[in-house]
């Protein structure tokens, strides 16, 4: 009867535990990241043989001997290399996108256009006072767009600092946590609640580093997580219980990622993740910004020699219409603010002479200023709906990765609620057994 009353208890003990798993599998349900577990029964077997001195010797009951988490490492990786590619190309449709509202929101084509139709109507009329007064404001509106054009991109390549030093801390924090998860699964014995729970902290971190960067992962049998950059023989960021640290930097369309750790300085290049697109979104910026200077580089100094090659109303030799500073596009300034000074005549011409100004109509053909600068707007916008349909593309691709995934790991509520059931009348019928045990027990106590 002993041996009863311990063969219900190891099942009291042993379906309590597989409850309390299934328990926690549907509380967790919903919990991104949360892997299925499943309790371990194993039964509790007599020493010795079948036949010990002529006598069958029964088993000895149940017992949980662990807790087994759910997990495919290859689809996790997939998910991971899924995700650092999408990463990357959100990142760098964040930083066209920019670069579009920057090259269109200022409308600098449409100012280019009004001066050179504001040259027109004043070639009609050269002696028109009103006309040189709308011809110098349009001469305005250039200057305003090329320096709110070059601030827009300027500030566009602030925020992808910002955003670079925040991707940066994110990794270098979670770098920490996974080192700290890492010494922890060094320390939990293996099967049990504790632990699965740390290796899904673990996964979890590993699939947020991805997300800043590509990285190669090597799990070791404690569970613990090594990572690389830039691949299986790149730097280690995270062995064990230490991480290092990456630190950035840019200068124009240049970035530089520096990993620091155990004294030990290494240069990275993110090829995935979102510091890869901010990487990419500084050489474009850049490119953008060197483009745009070049644009009013041209533009002023074309401008200003057709006025220096003709004269006013006033019979003087024409002065500069503009001026432009070591800062490019962003430094383009009117210096002409008197409409008489416009130099549309020739030299001697006099008041009606309109045959210098018309050098600015062939010099609106001869540079294609207009076109150049739709060519930079339409070469990022081609730029940005590939990128679209990248991005439209690899969702779908990580979307199937992580169903692949969960397929293995993720809680099926319909199994929970079967399992619930089944160790629920295990519970019961263990219960049961004791009852049983006790009720004979005191049966034979009467007898006696």
């Amino acid at each position: 009867m002993t041996d009863l009353l311990a063969i219900g208890a190891s099942g009291l003990r042993a379906y309590q535990t597989a409850l309390t798993t299934s328990s926690e599998n549907v509380a967790n349900a919903g919990v991104s990241g949360y892997s299925r577990r499943t309790t371990n029964l194993t039964e509790i077997s007599a020493p010795g043989s079948n036949l010990l001195g002529g006598r069958l010797v029964n088993g000895l009951g149940v017992a949980a001997t662990g807790i087994t988490r759910a997990a495919d490492e290859f689809r996790a990786s997939e998910v991971r290399s899924a995700t650092t590619d999408l990463a990357k190309t959100q990142s760098g449709i964040v930083w066209l996108d920019s670069i579009e509202r920057a090259l269109t929101g200022n409308r600098l084509g449409d100012s280019l256009t009004r001066f050179f139709g504001a040259s027109e109507n004043l070639a009609a009329d050269p002696a028109s006072q009103a006309a040189r007064v709308v011809f110098l404001d349009s001469a305005s509106g250039i200057s305003g767009g090329f320096v709110a054009t070059d601030r827009a991109l300027a500030t566009a390549a602030i925020e992808l600092d910002a955003t670079a030093a925040q991707s940066t801390r994110d990794l270098n924090g979670t770098a920490s946590s996974l080192a700290q998860v890492n010494s922890g699964l060094a320390r939990v014995s293996p099967g049990t609640s504790g632990h699965a729970a740390l290796l899904d902290q673990r996964d979890r971190l590993l699939e947020n580093l991805a997300e800043q960067t590509d990285i190669d992962v090597a799990i070791d049998e404690y569970g613990r997580a090594s990572v690389r950059l830039n691949g299986a023989t790149g730097p280690i960021l995270v062995e064990g219980d230490n991480a290092g640290q990456l630190r950035y930097e840019r200068s124009g369309g240049a970035t530089a990622f520096t990993l620091y750790r155990n004294a030990t300085a290494s240069i990275v290049t993110p090829t995935g993740g979102i510091l890869a697109g901010v990487a990419e979104g500084a050489i474009r910026i850049d490119e953008a910004r060197t483009g745009l200077d070049a644009l009013a580089t041209q533009f002023v100094n074309d401008v200003n020699a057709v006025q220096a090659a003709g004269e006013g109303l006033d019979g003087n030799p024409g002065a500069p219409m503009f001026a432009i500073g070591p800062g490019g596009a962003g430094e383009v300034s009117v210096l002409l603010t008197d409409p008489s000074g416009v130099a549309a005549a020739q030299p001697g011409g006099g008041a009606r002479d309109n045959r210098n100004l018309q050098a600015i109509a062939a010099l609106r053909d001869s540079s294609q200023i207009e076109g150049r600068v739709n060519s930079l707007i339409l070469g990022n916008a081609s730029a940005l709906e590939a990128r679209k349909s990248v991005s439209a593309a690899q969702t779908v691709i990580r979307d199937q990765a992580v169903t692949q995934r969960d397929s293995v790991t993720g809680v099926n509520l319909d199994e929970e609620a079967v399992d619930l059931l089944r160790f629920q009348q295990a519970y019961q019928a263990s219960s049961r057994v004791i009852q049983v045990a006790r009720e004979t027990l005191q049966t034979i106590f009467d007898i006696g």
